[in-house]
């Protein structure tokens, strides 16, 4: 063991994200990306002269925040922004748990979580989900700070939303809603991270908006948790680049929202053919369905499907072990996949 690395640290097992290949033939349905562009007003951004990239950044992203604020009918002071919603994610571990605190999070769920529990030698409480992934919370429960994602990664589920309100309300410690594919979904928890005092909200552009090689994520909830992010942040987190693309897409909503109808409306008639195929497929408020396969093991059909160059993600687990998640791509890809299921 090497004496000059936290013991913490080396005994990790760090986030695993999936397979990024540079080979340009290949379907890749394994990261849950956008199959559409962004906003074409993204293109004005990026004609502008690059002068200003010998500036700092705005540190507060004010006008970006300013941008959010409009969009979801709140104050600047409810906003913050940050490279990503994993760093988010990753401030609320540092800003809202004691070191002999304890995090809690689905299992399964986004494998995130755990790893940055680690990164702060944190406990770790799970709340295991059922066979069929639902949610139940075990008697007596408690955390410092619970990540609950909604809809849940990887098995496309959105919970009802009295459930998740009640146990908001019921929560001593801070619930982070990870709503990364609510646009897809049928509700979102905006309202009670507006309203709660403690609750916050991350979302993250990199799906509905097609902008995952941006890097910008925010939060919304009470001034006094936001506050504390801002506390603990990188000096200048966001650059300037980012911050103006990112404003440039909230600003076109439309073009997002028209993305995300192609997106659902692909889902569904994925959904039809692979039940067709006999796949169990669960109900999906996502941008991906979770699907166990027929007859064959879901490990060896990732395999196939690998060979013949369409990339799925496949989780190995008791839980997960018998399930493929298959990011929705554009009708033509997901026809790719249909046709090497067939053959």
């Amino acid at each position: 063991m090497n004496k000059l690395i936290r013991k913490a640290v080396q005994k990790m097992n760090p986030y695993t994200p999936g397979e990024q290949p540079n080979d340009p033939g290949i379907v890749k349905l394994n990261t849950n990306e956008n199959p559409y562009p962004p906003s074409p007003k993204i293109a004005a951004v990026m004609q502008r002269p690059f002068e200003t990239l010998r500036l700092y950044p705005d540190p507060l992203c004010v006008r970006l925040r300013e941008g959010i604020a409009r969009l979801h009918g709140c104050r600047v002071e409810q906003v913050f922004v940050g490279n990503g919603s994993d760093e988010v994610l990753a401030l609320c571990a540092r800003a809202f748990v004691e070191p002999a605190g304890s995090i809690g999070y689905f299992e399964p769920s986004y494998s995130l979580y755990p790893v940055l529990a680690a990164i702060q030698e944190l406990e770790t409480r799970p709340v295991r989900l059922t066979r069929d992934f639902g949610w139940t919370m075990p008697p007596r429960y408690s955390a410092s700070l619970f990540f609950l994602a909604n809809p849940n990664a990887p098995t496309s589920i959105q919970y009802p939303a009295a459930t998740v309100a009640r146990f908001c309300r019921s929560f001593a410690g801070v619930v982070v809603i990870d709503e990364a594919y609510v646009d897809f979904a049928s509700y979102h928890c905006a309202n009670l991270a507006l309203s709660l005092g403690n609750v916050l909200v991350a979302r993250t552009m990199s799906k509905s908006y097609s902008l995952a090689g941006l890097r910008l994520g925010y939060a919304l909830g009470p001034e006094a948790l936001i506050s504390a992010l801002y506390k603990i942040k990188d000096s200048y987190n966001v650059d300037r680049l980012a911050q103006a693309i990112a404003l440039a897409a909230i600003t076109d909503t439309e073009h997002m929202k028209r993305n995300v109808k192609s997106i659902t409306k692909t889902r569904a008639k994925a959904v039809k053919e692979l039940e067709k195929r006999g796949f169990r497929v669960f109900p999906s408020e996502t941008n991906f369905l979770w699907v166990r396969p027929p007859a064959v093991n879901a490990e060896t059909l990732f395999a196939a499907l690998r060979k013949k160059k369409i990339l799925v993600r496949y989780f190995p687990g008791a839980l997960t072990g018998d399930y493929l998640r298959v990011t929705i791509g554009t009708d033509a890809q997901m026809a790719a996949l249909l046709t090497a299921l067939d053959r």
